[in-house]
């Protein structure tokens, strides 16, 4: 019964290496989520193979996808089903699969929070109520919005209050860091707490940003990863810590200042448009700084 369904879902679909689907990603684009090096990575941790597939109609590959049985790879719900809720954290990932323009590639795995993106590059995508919040270019935050973030990381600089990049820390710095500030922010421990500096260690690559300091303290840091397609920029910030002592500073808000700000100078050096995922739309705090944009859903 099992391998009926996978016929079906699989019909027109040939199974390929991951070689292959790097090649496709490095040609077509993707984002962080879909992006080779995290699917590969984080399925080892979790110890799930991956059967990667690719739509090649007429020989040549025209979209490729990297899966666990039904579902598209790193599904939280195969963690799940797998006992391992909660191994890793990716948020709700905007999903941008490697796909020619208009290959409408037929996908039947489950799938959600698929970016707009794949539209005509895949058929069977349904509309998703739910929206993903997109941050919008900083020519779109008001003049005042961004005196006041100016302003902000001013007085927290004359506070004492240093800025110093994620790169100054090892894995295991950064994820005591995390927790310990997402712990004291929320009031329960971090998605993936556990393995979490195993898994910064193994997308260590791709992390960018800042840590924030008050009296040599850490008081603001979030996980963003960023990966380079041909045709866009994709970043994800995950999720963030704040010490909810030093909320007179803003800390969580100066630091999203910055993080959002040096990304867009650097997409832009680029020439690519960037697509900094805020994840979903569903906090106060990320009408101000995100557009809210459609997803879908198979």
């Amino acid at each position: 019964m099992l391998n009926r369904f996978q016929g079906w879902r699989e019909r027109g679909w040939t199974v390929i290496d991951a070689a292959t689907y790097d090649q496709t990603w490095q040609r077509y684009g993707g984002s962080v989520a879909t992006h080779p090096m995290v699917v590969e990575r984080l399925a080892q941790l979790a110890g799930i193979p991956v059967r990667y597939l690719a739509w090649a109609p007429n020989g040549e590959v025209q979209a490729a996808i990297a899966t666990w049985g039904r579902d598209l790879a790193l599904s939280k719900d195969v963690l799940k089903r797998n006992g391992k809720k909660g191994l890793f954290d990716l948020g709700n990932a905007e999903i941008i699969l490697p796909a020619a323009v208009d290959s409408q590639a037929p996908l039947r795995h489950r799938a959600r929070y698929l970016s707009a993106l794949n539209e005509g590059r895949f058929s069977g995508i349904r509309p998703q109520a739910e929206q993903l919040a997109m941050a919008r270019t900083p020519e779109e935050l008001s003049k005042k919005f961004r005196y006041n973030q100016r302003r902000e990381l001013r007085l927290l600089e004359e506070a004492g209050g240093v800025v110093r990049p994620v790169s100054e820390f090892s894995s295991a710095e950064l994820a005591a860091i995390y927790c310990d500030l997402f712990q004291r922010r929320w009031g329960f421990p971090a998605t993936g707490a556990e393995r979490m500096a195993e898994v910064i260690e193994l997308l260590r690559d791709l992390l960018i940003g800042s840590v924030i300091f008050l009296n040599d303290a850490p008081i603001a840091i979030q996980l963003v990863y960023r990966v380079e397609a041909p045709q866009w920029i994709s970043v994800e910030y995950i999720n963030g810590g704040v010490d909810p002592e030093t909320r007179e500073f803003s800390p969580g808000s100066v630091l999203s200042f910055l993080n959002t700000q040096s990304a867009w100078e650097h997409a832009r050096a680029l020439d690519k448009p960037l697509r900094f995922s805020f994840g979903r739309a569903d906090r106060e705090y990320k009408d101000r700084w995100c557009n809210p944009v459609p997803v879908f859903t198979v």
